[in-house]
């Protein structure tokens, strides 16, 4: 279903850019915000470069494949951040929060020496 809209080539760059940025800034959840959108952009970016060389290289280019490899590449980089996600969060309710911590980390500071 084609639409014959003025806005279809801005949506489709924007949704490109925003989508695997999304998931991206989500798996780099560590990182201070400014830093995570520079990565998540560039990671974007790198991204739709990589689906285009493909699709060129197979010769199989198509505006909807690429639409369909990158939402389906972003959905997968999230769906393993959750994942990962998870599986932290349930090592760390087995092992419980040490004595003294109510983050559940804990913190050790080495004692200076005497030298």
């Amino acid at each position: 279903m084609d639409s014959g809209s003025p806005l279809r080539g801005p949506c489709a760059l924007f949704f490109l850019l925003a989508a695997p940025a999304l998931a991206i800034a989500v798996a780099l959840g560590g990182l201070d915000p400014f830093g995570r959108l520079i990565a998540a952009l560039a990671g974007a970016v790198a991204l739709d470069m990589l689906v285009a060389q493909a699709m060129l290289t197979v010769h199989r280019w198509s505006v909807t494949g690429g639409i369909v490899a990158v939402t389906v590449l972003s959905l997968l980089i999230l769906l393993a951040t959750r994942v990962r996600q998870r599986a932290g969060s349930r090592g760390r309710t087995r092992e419980g929060t040490p004595e003294g911590s109510k983050t559940g980390q804990s913190f050790v500071t080495a004692k200076p020496t005497d030298s």
